[in-house]
């Protein structure tokens, strides 16, 4: 039987959350449920130059969004809180202490000029072994203020000694192997521990039993790994995640592709379980014949880490886009329509729901379900429906494209609709089929088309006669006249 694990995922706000960390989140939340464990939200803020005010926030509500909210968390609570590294540094410095006086970390004064002009020579003279040169190893602070490039407040620097284990585990790669750390800072000159000391601290003290991670971390593990030693700690187990990749290979990256964002996704009417999916596709593609659209229940279900391919996945948003469709027509009618409502009111489209909105939604979602690949494109397909007659905007091009009997086919057609008696698509269809096509003799295409441009402004619309129906007999006849007119 396997223990029950726990997991976390420890983003820093230090602007729009990255998909990496949804990325991570999954397969962390994905494990711990497996094994019937815990999932563990931390904020890791120690870089306090860094921080953006807001981003915080955003990490809880797009995790939330995305169905991966946390069992643990700085809002949650929980039995290790508190859950935010700036209110857990009195828990570090004892352990750098103890490094210290243990002989495995150092007090190191050089300042940041010093360390530059160090960096600047070592690639000058292309030597191999790179990194702090440990000229403050050994020294104290009265021998090291005799020298040049001196600090007045010190860093604490690892000690990594030359036989250090440079091979590890890993649950996605197998036996792994590392370059070789330098001596890493773990406690700045603020006073604030580095990444690499507070995340072994934090992982040990809230029972982290298994650590995913992107694999840009390799080479950091290593040095964690040491300090899980020299601390008397046993290490958790690791995965390393391949990384994100754009189509051209490349690390996907929020400078140059708005898709690393997360919040872009709600931004764009993306629905989060088609997110979800696609980000489970992205690390564990299915083998020929499986089926591609599948819940997290069902990701869960049958993860195993063996499955994870280890080549960088290209975020493909033709693919989520193909998915988001799929998941966008297996919705419920009025569930989608709750959704398009909510997205407009939250993207802007809408400041407020106008009169009889969501009632119009419902009755027109049928007619656009079928081709919306996201929640964006629902209510400019519909806008017609809310202008009023006279606000409609007619597209020139549309018009110019008529045939140039098109204001006569409006006239026929503004006649037969005035004595319908019942007003049903049917019925709308039936008359106007029996005025246009069999009574001018015309092509259906070229009797339908002023109609629909009449009615939507547009040449390309949802269906005509559903449509015409939803807006009712007065406003139909009203465009129809408008139209006639001004041709």
């Amino acid at each position: 039987m396997t223990t029950p694990a726990r997991t976390r995922v420890a983003p820093s706000p230090t602007g729009d959350p990255h998909v990496g960390t949804a990325y991570m989140a999954l397969f962390d939340k994905a494990w711990a449920r497996k094994t019937g464990g815990r999932f563990v939200l931390r904020i890791e803020d120690t870089d306090r130059n860094r921080l953006v005010e807001g981003s915080e926030q955003q990490i809880y509500d797009s995790l939330a969004w995305l169905g991966l909210d946390a069992d643990e968390s700085p809002e949650l609570g929980g039995p290790y809180a508190p859950y935010k590294q700036s209110e857990r540094l009195d828990t570090y410095r004892p352990f750098v202490d103890k490094l210290i006086e243990d002989g495995h970390a150092y007090y190191c004064w050089c300042s940041g000029e010093r360390l530059a002009q160090m960096r600047k020579e070592q690639q000058e003279s292309k030597q191999s072994n790179t990194g702090y040169d440990r000229l403050c190893l050994g020294m104290t602070r009265e021998e090291r203020a005799k020298l040049p490039g001196f600090s007045e407040t010190p860093v604490v620097r690892m000690l990594v000694p030359d036989d250090v284990t440079l091979s590890f585990h890993d649950l996605i790669r197998g036996e792994v192997k590392a370059p070789r750390p330098d001596d890493q800072v773990i406690l700045k000159a603020d006073g604030f521990p580095t990444y690499h000391l507070a995340v072994v601290v934090d992982d040990h003290l809230m029972g982290i039993t298994t650590v995913v991670r992107g694999e840009e971390w390799i080479s950091s593990t290593p040095k964690h790994l040491l300090l899980y030693r020299w601390l008397g700690w046993d290490a958790p187990d690791f995965a390393h995640m391949p990384l994100l990749r754009n189509t051209d290979k490349s690390k996907i990256s929020k400078r140059k592709n708005p898709a690393a964002r997360l919040m872009w996704f709600r931004e764009q009417g993306y629905l989060p379980e088609a997110l979800r999916n696609f980000l489970q596709l992205l690390a564990y593609p299915p083998a020929e014949g499986e089926q591609e659209v599948s819940s997290f229940d069902e990701f869960v279900e049958g993860f195993d880490w063996g499955k994870i391919s280890t080549v960088g996945p290209i975020f493909d948003v033709k693919k989520l886009d193909w998915l988001n469709g799929v998941y966008i027509r297996s919705l419920p009618t009025h569930e989608l329509a709750d959704r398009i409502v909510s997205y407009a009111l939250e993207s802007g489209q809408w400041s407020s729901v106008p009169e009889g909105g969501r009632e119009t939604v419902l009755a027109a979602t049928p007619l656009i379900s079928e081709r919306l690949v996201t929640l964006a494109e629902a209510l400019p397909k519909l806008q017609f429906l809310f202008d009023s007659d006279y606000d409609l905007s007619i597209n020139p091009a549309s018009v110019a494209k008529l045939k140039d009997n098109a204001g006569e086919v409006l006239a026929v057609a503004e006649t037969t609709l005035k004595d319908l008696g019942e007003w049903t698509t049917g019925a709308i269809h039936q008359a106007l089929n029996v005025a246009l096509v069999e009574g001018m003799e015309l092509k259906p295409k070229f009797a339908f088309a002023p109609i629909r441009v009449a009615i939507t402004g547009e040449q390309v619309s949802p269906p005509l006669f559903e449509s015409m129906e939803i807006l009712g007999k007065d406003s139909s006849l009203a465009r129809i006249a408008r139209l006639a007119q001004e041709l």
